[in-house]
């Protein structure tokens, strides 16, 4: 078989360290890299080899200035200025380092909170690092220092603690983004817990940035500790860093200036090494700066072009998919009236009912923000605050969904339901191989051994048709080719044998063949488990070729209910006839413009008081302004949510603007 392209590309921990050695080739970071191994270098041997010297009491050489026998002159004591320059070196650059530690894990636990705690107690661990934030660094290392007391251990822990809301809000920046990414939400349905979650799948993805701020941060905190210990606070006799030598050569600056100088010097030349080299790691890495504070004001919101307003709650009519209380024995899936709202007020998914068996597979359809994605999330119970879920029921394999969250109902969801996401780029970690990420379900619910949970995962992509599983389970994301990383995925969804399998658009960033396949997959995959599938598309067509009944979604409610089978032939809902009205066929007269849904769709934060589709649909009247039609059975099977839906049946053609 020929070797595929992108086995020749190197694993991420070789880019990696491509990366950070390319930051050496550059003018600016190899000057800063050989004025930083100097630095570190003076710190580790000048005190084994000038301790005794600095030390050394000469009381008849107090007050010397520069001399062959004293390069920079002597102190009050006739000690060599110049040798207790160079050992104060490593204590200067201890405590810098030092500070910088607590500061950044002091930052990491702040600003991962929201991720840890859940966003009730994020939100209040936010407002206290925004308000930190307002304050300069040094000012709140004064004001630390006062609470911890004076000298090295206090002013190292308000060093740390006052460059701590920094680090803070980047980290928080950070792991707000990738919180919004798809393999986060499949790590969160396998069942993985908060804490592994942050260490194993947060971390290592937001690791660049945090070392290379915490670089330019060193630089920070060694100006700012000498600058404490000048103070009197920081550094106390009889030991020294540069900060108390510049204290004490200040007082004869008029007579021996060397003696003030020298520190000084030393302490820009090591804080500029430290910020240098950061800068330098940025420019290669392409790595920002600390955000500023409003870098986290949108999160919650990554999903929120599902959102739509609406003035109060509707109960749905027609067919009720689970008017009994006890579940049937093939029921897989029971959503009743499911609502899914934000503090704004904002409804993204306004009543949603439906039911899925063993073997069924539904098709959710509908345009960018009609609530396809969060109807799916809500099921997968992927939401969390500041969204709000309710339901009045909201039943998967008999187990109510709407108890509160445990590690049970993680194991059990981790377990029943499998998740397909749209991009399978984002939906794995890119820092981990493809099949230790499998094996995690594995080992998370099956409570396999290592050995044991790989094994599985390269039996399960061998099931997805992935050609030399064992090869490409031990390669990263980026290794395989788009068709093969939503194998992949499919393949993560079906560890644990789910009753349930949703797939969210996985067919959208793949090419027709590609596509193909996957649908294939995913039927075969479905028809072996017996497993009922929630197919989640904007193309209608597609959804006709895997999928039994379709749902159409309108503004966050579902308009339309009918067979498969029956979608061309008694579609009623203009909005349906408009979407197939805009598929292409090879029919189509290409001598006149393609055909689209006309209008634009219903305004998020604006829908009307009626219909919602009214403003868009050429059969709307002053009744679809007013009264919002309820989703109606028809006897046969279908149920629709329009006023003119007999109409539409009679004569299809009035319901859509062929002409666009």
């Amino acid at each position: 078989m020929a070797a595929n392209p992108t086995d020749a590309r190197p694993a991420p921990g070789h880019q990696m360290a491509s990366r950070w050695a390319a930051v050496l080739r550059t003018p600016l970071g190899a000057a800063a890299a050989a004025l930083l191994a100097l630095v570190l270098l003076l710190a580790i041997l000048a005190p084994v080899l000038w301790t005794r010297r600095a030390n050394a009491i000469d009381v008849g050489a107090s007050l010397e200035g520069p001399s062959s026998a004293h390069w920079l002159g002597t102190n009050t004591l006739g000690q060599d200025v110049f040798y207790q320059v160079l050992v104060a070196t490593r204590l200067s650059v201890q405590l810098a380092l030092a500070a910088t530690a607590i500061g950044v894990a002091t930052g990491l636990i702040l600003g991962a909170a929201p991720l840890v705690l859940g966003a009730r107690a994020g939100r209040v661990v936010t407002a206290v690092v925004n308000l930190a934030v307002a304050f300069p660094p040094l000012l709140l290392a004064l004001f630390f220092a006062v609470i911890f007391g004076v000298g090295e251990v206090g002013a190292l822990l308000a060093m740390g603690f006052a460059t701590a809301p920094t680090f803070a809000r980047l980290t928080r920046t950070l792991v707000a983004r990738i919180a919004g990414l798809d393999y986060i939400a499949a790590a969160r349905l396998a069942g993985v817990g908060r804490i592994r979650l942050l260490t194993r799948h947060v971390l290592p993805n937001i690791g660049e940035p945090l070392i290379v701020n915490a670089t330019t941060a060193a630089g920070t905190a060694l100006l700012s500790f000498a600058g404490l210990s000048f103070l009197g606070l920081g550094v106390q006799p009889p030991d020294y860093d540069w900060g108390l030598l510049l204290a004490n050569g200040l007082d004869a600056i008029y007579t021996r200036p060397a003696a003030a100088v020298a520190p000084a010097a030393a302490v820009v030349l090591a804080g500029s090494a430290f910020n240098l080299f950061g800068e330098a790691l940025a420019l290669s890495l392409g790595v920002p700066e600390v955000p500023a504070a409003a870098g986290a004001r949108g999160r919650g919101r990554r999903r929120r072009n599902d959102v739509a307003r609406t003035a109060g709650p509707e109960r749905v009519r027609g067919d009720d998919p689970g008017r009994a209380d006890q579940p049937d024995d093939r029921e897989v899936l029971l959503v009743e009236d499911l609502w899914v709202s934000f503090p704004d007020g904002s409804t993204p998914v306004r009543g949603v009912s439906f039911a899925l068996g063993r073997g069924e597979s539904v098709g959710v359809v509908g345009e960018s923000g009609s609530g396809k994605t969060l109807t799916a999330l809500a099921v997968a119970r992927l939401l969390e605050e500041p969204a709000r879920v309710r339901a009045r029921r909201l039943r998967l394999a008999g187990q109510d969904l709407l108890a509160a969250a445990s590690r049970a109902q993680r194991h059990f969801l981790g377990t029943s339901a499998g998740m397909v996401f749209q991009d399978p780029m984002t939906a794995f970690n890119p820092v981990k191989r493809v099949g230790r990420q499998l094996a995690e379900v594995a080992a998370e619910h099956q409570g396999m051994r290592q050995r044991q949970a790989m094994a599985r995962a390269v039996q399960r992509l061998r099931e997805v048709r992935i050609p030399a599983p064992e090869r490409r389970a031990r390669q990263f994301p980026h290794e395989l080719s788009g068709g093969m990383r939503q194998r992949a995925m499919i393949g993560m969804a079906v560890m644990g044998s789910p009753a349930l399998i949703i797939a969210d658009e996985p067919t959208t960033a793949l090419d027709i063949i590609a596509q193909r396949q996957v649908l294939r997959l995913l039927k075969s995959i479905q028809a072996e488990g017996d497993a009922a599938l929630l197919f989640i598309s904007h193309d209608i067509t597609v959804v006709g070729q895997v999928c039994d009944r379709v749902l159409v979604m309108y503004a966050g409610r579902i308009v339309e209910n009918l067979p498969t089978a029956e979608l061309l032939s008694h579609a009623r809902h203009p909005y349906t006839q408009a979407l197939l009205a805009a598929v292409p066929s090879m029919a189509t007269d290409r001598t006149r413009p393609l055909a689209v849904v006309p209008g634009r769709p219903a305004d998020p934060a604006r829908l009307p008081a009626g219909c919602a589709f009214a403003p868009r649909c050429p059969l709307a009247d002053t009744r679809c302004a007013s009264l919002d039609p309820p989703l109606t059975a028809d006897g046969e099977g279908r149920q629709v949510a329009c006023w003119h839906a007999d109409r539409v049946a009679a004569d299809p053609v009035l319901a859509v603007n062929r002409d666009g």
